[in-house]
């Protein structure tokens, strides 16, 4: 069940190409505000079982980081006490994005997953294009993302200029290596979640395959079709079962969350 809580969001890790996609330099933040915050529930399936394993959190807040305006990005990932004595987890991620062009300034990975440990800082200097780690100082493409900050950036993206089947491109710093990753937009559908039923946008992130994840496309994710864009749900098959993150609360959205067309 490694990094199955925070993660399964962030490891949208795609393709190790080291060419830079800059389409995206000029978003501008209009999709989430200070004070937000969403939770969610992670469920893994085994056999058509669904059992709750643990959940996580993000929130946002506006403060300063050397002077710049920034959101302050946290996301928190726990598994329930009854499944810590299979793996335990507790994660913890942070992004302070800038507030103009949400690039982010630096980012910091402390985490605990079944008795692996990291803690990583990053802190980027976007006007040399270089991201410095705890261990060395890395070359980067312009507009690169880190694990966090990709999320709030791609949820300013506008779907509505791309068709079913399009590719999205962005690239993402991690682990001491810029990825190029793409999300392929796949429409827009009605779904049903263990909050409500809402309509929704539905994309697939590509994947390179590791320990729990599969590579290719076989990662779904589904966001709300209105201004807010949160995450709604999350699939995925892993090694050994499978997957399933929805959304249970929220606070403090920048909009109505108009696509919620029935709760449970």
């Amino acid at each position: 069940m490694k990094r199955i809580l925070v993660f399964i969001f962030v490891s949208l890790v795609f393709s190790k190409r080291l060419d830079a996609y800059n389409e995206f330099c000029g978003v501008r933040n209009i999709a989430f505000k200070d004070g937000e915050s969403t939770t969610y529930k992670v469920y893994y399936t085994l056999a058509g079982m669904y059992i709750g394993a643990g959940e996580a959190n993000f929130s946002v807040r506006l403060t300063n980081l050397n002077g710049n305006p920034v959101y302050h990005v946290i996301g928190d990932g726990k598994t329930y006490s009854f499944y810590d004595n299979f793996f335990k987890v507790r994660d913890k991620y942070e992004s302070y994005i800038d507030t103009f062009s949400l690039q982010p300034h630096k980012f910091i990975r402390n985490v605990y997953e079944g008795g692996y440990t990291k803690f990583q800082t990053v802190n980027f200097d976007h006007k040399a294009n270089k991201a410095i780690a705890n261990y060395g100082t890395f070359d980067v493409p312009n507009c690169v993302q880190d694990v966090v900050s990709s999320i709030y950036y791609a949820r300013n993206i506008d779907f509505g200029k791309y068709k079913p089947g399009d590719k999205i491109p962005f690239s993402m710093f991690l682990d001491d290596e810029t990825y190029n990753l793409y999300i392929r937009y796949l429409g827009k559908e009605t779904i049903k979640t263990k909050y409500g039923k809402f309509r929704a946008i539905k994309f697939k992130p590509l994947l390179v395959k590791g320990t729990i994840f599969e590579g290719g496309e076989k990662m779904t994710v589904w966001v709300s079709d209105d201004g807010n864009k949160i995450p709604l749900r999350v699939e995925s098959p892993i090694s050994v079962g499978s997957v399933k993150v929805d959304m249970m609360s929220y606070r403090n959205l920048r909009y109505p969350l108009s696509s919620l067309v029935g709760v449970r």
